[in-house]
């Protein structure tokens, strides 16, 4: 079915431009080639390529193909939430079944548009969609004859196109017309004409829009014709006719045609009537649609006898094709409804399941974040827990050493002060005594005898004062804090005889081990045998120098081998030297560790200076 556009617009009373440049399907097939170089995720390019090419469809009035695109346009406008071109693609789908008379989905379809496009901040171009929108809904309830309804939808869009900016005067001609029809159709006639003197009283819309002025023209003389009101008549018919001849307007001169067939049939004037009534059949066939109908239907009841009853039998053919096939279009609409519908309940139960997986997820993530937080706070408490109970074992231990070694301190005291009190007691005494006797042989006149006797004596007296030096030496205590060097010479000592190594051990005696807490001696005393056990294990060295010096109240620790080597920025750290950084930090102090391939290895530990050294 081809309908020219000037009729699309008399019918919906928009304001697009009839001229149209280039063919509908040259149009249409270069936006299809188009489409073709789209990325398919894309989406939202192709739905506009879609709208471009059902308003195409449309206004060529393709409409299965119009409404097929406009669907799958309006799915992707909707699932992107853009609500003015979801609004104006039902527009669209709006005009498609109101033109194939599929009123009641048409209605429905508009009053979605029009809630989405209540919502929207009103514009300029909101608001001219809305006014396109309630006039096709005046269309629509004129067809099913709800005149009252008409009426009001098409007020409405007047008085919206009304406020709007820009040039829309045709635009509101056409809703002027339209509700000059249904007031004629109603019966309505004053009404009718005073709507037709609005437009008539427009003297700049008749010079610059004389298409809408036939139909004004049009509906006018229909609306004295079914008056009764003949005096202009056919006058005013055969003036508009005048005007689309001039305009070239073929398609509306259908109607006016037929005006005057059915006027001059009335008046009994079988030539004109039927003159007319096959012209508007002959023109009425380039568009095969309603007004062919209609040409067919008159020339019925103009013509007599068999011409009469094959015109009839041509309207009943007609009339039957074109119900079918608007029967199959809008049974095509209410498949395609159908499956948008089951594609849109299929995307929500998709959309459902996402949620509900990404909901499950979040749990699952959320309680397995939350085990791994409570494992790793088991693990991390079990590890301070077996820290602190390394520490009271290390305490334990060197508070052992500590009493060990005071106990044996104590015995060498104690042998000390017996060996002391026997040189005193014992040998001293039998020397006196021996000096004594030397002493009275003095007496002995003889000068040699005297002289032999006092070297002995003097010799005597020098081996007394040795052992009194002796005795006193031994009762002496202790240089304080040499407890803890004496646990180190012992751990040295047994470590470097078990692993064969030999061994120089120094040590500055300007550092006083009073004054350091047990927790760093024993640090000290670990890292040092953590050390010495890596030595044998790694270095295979032969000799290891064990070094303790105070440098600027800072003691250091210096463990130096002849071992092998490595280099020290690629090595991984293992166990040991992972102990060793962990005593370290208890310590908050340093460690340094310089190593060169076959030349051997040199630690350096530093305590700092806040450790309370005397």
């Amino acid at each position: 079915m081809r309908i020219k556009l000037i009729h699309f617009l008399v019918v919906l009373g928009c304001c697009y431009s009839s001229a149209q440049t280039g063919s509908h399907s040259d149009k249409i097939d270069s936006i299809q080639n188009f489409i073709q170089n789209i990325p398919n995720s894309d989406s939202l390019l192709i739905a506009k390529q879609h709208y471009k090419i059902a308003e195409l469809y449309r206004f060529s009035s393709i409409n299965d193909s119009a409404y097929y695109y406009y669907n799958k346009a309006a799915k992707v406008f909707k699932n992107r939430k853009l609500l003015f071109e979801t609004a104006i693609t039902l527009f669209g789908l709006t005009v498609v079944q109101t033109n194939n008379k599929d009123y009641t989905g048409a209605e429905v379809t508009a009053f979605e548009a029009i809630d989405i496009l209540e919502n929207l901040p009103q514009n300029n171009n909101v608001k001219k969609y809305k006014s396109y929108i309630y006039n096709t809904l005046g269309i629509i309830f004129d067809e099913l004859d709800l005149f009252e309804d008409a009426i009001k939808y098409l007020n409405l869009s007047l008085e919206i196109k009304k406020g709007l900016n820009g040039d829309f005067e045709r635009s509101k001609a056409l809703t002027i017309n339209n509700i000059l029809k249904v007031y004629r159709r109603s019966g309505q006639f004053d009404l009718a004409v005073q709507k037709y003197n609005e437009i008539y009283g427009n003297k700049d819309l008749i010079r610059n829009h004389p298409d809408v002025y036939v139909l004004a023209l049009g509906n006018y003389g229909k609306t004295l014709y079914e008056s009764g009101n003949l005096e202009q008549l056919p006058g005013i018919y055969l003036r508009a006719l005048r005007i689309t001849d001039s305009i070239n307007d073929s398609y509306n001169s259908i109607i006016l045609h037929q005006h005057l067939a059915e006027f001059y049939n009335d008046r009994n004037n079988k030539d004109s009537a039927k003159y007319y009534a096959y012209k508007a059949k002959e023109i009425s066939e380039d568009y095969a649609n309603d007004d062919l109908l209609k040409s067919l239907m008159l020339l019925s009841k103009i013509e007599e006898g068999e011409t009469s009853a094959k015109f009839l039998e041509q309207y009943v053919k007609l009339s039957d094709s074109l119900q079918k096939a608007e029967r199959a279009i809008r049974n095509k609409f209410a498949r395609i409804r159908f499956e948008t519908q089951q594609i849109e309940q299929e995307n929500i139960r998709i959309a459902r399941e996402r949620m509900w997986l990404i909901i499950i997820s979040v749990i699952l993530l959320v309680a397995a974040l939350l085990l791994y937080v409570i494992i790793s706070q088991r693990a991390k408490n079990k590890e301070l827990e077996f820290n602190r109970q390394q520490q009271e074992t290390n305490e334990e231990i060197y508070n052992l050493m500590l009493a060990q070694n005071d106990k044996i301190e104590e015995a060498r005291a104690l042998e000390k002060k017996r060996i002391s009190e026997e040189l005193h007691d014992g040998v001293l005494g039998r020397l006196f005594g021996t000096r004594l006797s030397l002493d009275s042989l003095n007496l002995n006149p003889s000068v040699e005898a005297i002289k032999t006797r006092g070297q002995y004596i003097d010799e005597l007296k020098t081996i007394e004062e040795d052992i009194r030096k002796v005795s006193h030496e031994l009762n002496t205590d202790f240089v304080s804090g040499s407890g803890f060097v004496d646990i180190i010479e012992t751990l040295v000592e047994t470590q470097t005889n078990a692993y064969a190594l030999k061994y120089d051990l120094s040590h500055d005696d300007d550092i006083h081990w009073d004054g350091v807490s047990n927790k760093y001696k024993i640090h000290v005393y670990r890292m040092l045998q953590e050390a010495l056990h890596n030595i044998y294990k790694h270095a295979e060295a032969t000799k290891v120098d064990v070094i303790f010096k105070l440098k600027n109240d800072v003691i250091c620790l210096i463990i130096k081998d002849d071992g092998s080597g490595f280099e020290v920025n690629k090595a991984k750290s293992g166990i040991g030297l992972k102990n060793m950084n962990s005593r370290i930090g208890e310590v908050e102090g340093n460690l340094h560790i310089e190593s060169e391939k076959e030349k051997g290895t040199t630690v350096t530990i530093e305590i700092p200076t806040k450790i309370e050294v005397k």
